[in-house]
């Protein structure tokens, strides 16, 4: 049959064979997939796989209702700014679940294809078996594992890790007499044992163990020990139980210190000085240099040789926050009982290292009775409150050498004022109360140089300019005068309680602050960033009874804006600047607040149970850093 015109068979193109042959290859690709691809999971895996996802669910919604979240409205650019100088801090909640959901939604797009194949397969459990000898679980991600597909809260978890941490971790109690009270820089028997100078107190100062001495064992709480009286309460009363010490009791019945009644101490509110109570003293003093203003131009105070700290308790009351400190066990347990009272105290003593505290900080000090002996060996005490005196602060002398006639205080008081007036002090009031029989003088810190430039003599020296008046950890005190500062931190701070929230006036737009800004900004930007962290997280989203809380302890404290934001709260705020970071503890001074210098390697001075709660803004972090 011919072909029809116009039909007849056509030649063949190459590109006929090039695209029989891709045909060929892939079909060969297809078959050698298919005979080598792995079984898929049968139907029951993917079932527990389910429940696993349930489970993990489960979890995320636990974890989400004990999250705190902030209900505030949106925040403006500007708020935003505000929490720059945290940055590091930024909670990752948001960032976790959002990873959380788009891997349930990947999981949940699973085709229909891969559906089927998973229940017509069996499972393959070699490979299950080679795949967990390859990666390997830790015990901890096994029991979360395990959690998970029993569905278990977030908390069980953590207690099954915890559990597993104990059987690493045997702790026991450490059992010496007073352990319960033991201050390892204080309580140092090795060094104690081998040292013997006791001529200026050297054995009331820190002498910490090595790593290798430090005792490995947990403080043991007292018998009967109960959470504290809570303030203002306890400023008069406590727990015997907490602090099980009746030594002041007997020692110091007549001057109305502490008395024991029932299952409480109490406290009059007396004092060796304050027979007629610490209100009566404290009003007699404004009585007699009005100037003082308690509260207002007169905030921040030094109180030497506190006994149980009762004027520093009854200041509080004034908006007068006093920092309180005596030697550890000079009377049995006096700062401990201050502390348990809720009044600002540490261990300390006036040795042969200068206080930890910045130069021309304090508005003001006081020695009721401190048995310090100011005129001794060139004035060498005198001279490191000076140090640690504002430019016009006050020093307000109560002791025997002020108001009685015997030889020796007649002799102390003489080479006392001598001192005072060579140092460019002034005498500004001297008065005797016929209530309470007690004297006070107050002596006036030159406000400038001018005085030491009239003195007639040379002596106490001025101090040389490599001897740094703010270097305080472990420095020796020094017989010489600073000179007081001519461009920064000349004037007095803004009155109390405008002072906590303004920028002092020496900080300079030049200066670089600790977050990298302009000084007075990043002051600003820190005190705006804590108000909001505080105000709408801390006080309202922790679940925190904070009517239980009342000493507080920031301890990296930067400016002092997380105790700034708390003023309000009747707490005190312990404000700790790590001797190694840069030193912006004047500045919380000139806000009115208090604070220290101290090197987190090493133990606190202060005793078990003080604080109520601590603050920790990148502390473990700052450390590692340091050490490494």
């Amino acid at each position: 049959m011919a072909f029809p015109r116009g039909r007849q068979e056509p030649r063949r193109s190459s590109s006929f064979y090039i695209i029989s042959g891709a045909v060929f290859v892939a079909a060969l690709l297809i078959g050698v997939w298919v005979y080598s691809s792995p079984a898929p999971v049968r139907e029951e895996s993917r079932v527990s796989s389910a429940t696993s996802k349930d489970a993990s669910s489960s979890f995320d919604e636990s974890a989400s209702d004990n999250t705190v979240v902030d209900e505030s409205p949106n925040t403006s650019k500007s708020d935003e700014a505000l929490d720059e100088p945290a940055d590091k801090e930024t909670l990752t909640t948001g960032t976790t679940e959002t990873t959380s959901n788009e891997s349930d939604a990947s999981q949940g797009n699973e085709s229909d294809e891969e559906k089927e194949a998973s229940e017509d397969t069996p499972s393959d459990d070699a490979t299950s078996t080679t795949t967990d000898s390859a990666s390997p679980v830790s015990e901890e991600e096994k029991i979360i594992e395990d959690q998970q597909d029993q569905a278990t809260t977030p908390a069980v978890i953590e207690s099954e890790v915890g559990k597993n941490h104990d059987e690493k971790f045997k702790w026991k109690l450490c059992d010496w007499e007073s352990s319960q009270d033991y201050i390892p820089c204080l309580d140092n028997k090795k060094w104690l044992d081998t040292h013997r100078r006791h001529k200026h107190y050297e054995h009331r100062e820190r002498h910490c163990p090595s790593e290798e001495e430090l005792p490995k064992c947990l403080v043991p709480i007292p018998a009967g020990y109960k959470p504290h009286v809570k303030w203002p309460e306890s400023r008069d009363q406590i727990w015997y139980n907490n602090v099980p010490h009746t030594g002041l009791v007997s020692y110091k019945a007549d001057q109305q210190w502490v008395k024991k009644a029932g299952d409480k101490l109490v406290f009059p509110g007396g004092g060796t000085q304050f027979m007629q109570g610490a209100g009566h003293y404290i009003d007699f003093v404004q009585k007699i240099y009005p100037a003082i203003e308690w509260g207002k131009h007169t905030r921040v105070l030094l109180d030497v040789g506190c006994g149980v700290a009762s004027f520093g308790g009854y200041l509080y009351d004034r908006n007068v926050l006093a920092m309180s400190f005596a030697p550890k066990d000079e009377h049995e347990a006096q700062v401990q009982f201050a502390l348990e009272r809720g009044i600002p105290a540490f261990s300390s003593v006036m040795g042969t290292q200068r206080l930890v505290f910045p130069s021309n900080s304090f508005d003001g000090v006081h020695c009721a009775r401190c048995r310090v002996p100011w005129h001794v060996d060139g004035g060498l005490l005198l001279l490191e409150l000076n140090r640690v005196l504002r430019p016009g602060g006050l020093f307000l002398w109560s002791a025997t050498p002020v108001y009685q006639d015997l030889e020796e205080d007649v002799q102390i008081w003489k080479e006392t004022t001598a001192l005072a007036k060579d140092m460019g002090w002034e005498m500004v009031a001297k008065e005797f109360d016929e209530v309470s029989r007690v004297g006070v003088a107050i002596f006036k810190k030159p406000e400038n140089n001018t005085a030491y430039e009239k003195r007639e003599g040379d002596v106490p020296e001025i101090c040389p300019e490599d001897n740094k008046p703010n270097a305080a950890w472990y420095v020796n005190m020094t017989t010489c005068l600073h000179k007081i500062p001519d461009t920064k931190r000349t004037e007095w701070p803004e009155e109390w309680p405008l002072r906590v929230k303004v920028a002092p006036k020496w900080l300079s737009e030049k200066d670089t602050g600790i977050y990298g800004k302009a000084a007075p900004e990043d002051f600003r930007v820190d005190t705006e960033h804590w108000n909001n962290v505080v105000n709408k997280t801390y006080l309202t989203g922790l679940g925190m009874d904070w009517t239980t809380i009342r000493n507080v302890m920031d301890m990296r404290a930067g400016y002092g804006g997380f105790a700034a934001a708390l003023i309000d709260q009747p707490v005190w705020v312990l404000n700790v600047i790590p001797s190694d970071e840069p030193d912006t503890l004047p500045i919380v001074y000139d806000r009115g607040l208090i604070g220290m210098y101290h090197d987190w390697c090493e133990p606190h001075s202060t005793y078990p149970r003080t604080y109520d709660l601590l603050h920790a803004n990148h502390v473990v972090s700052s450390v590692e850093s340091v050490a490494s």
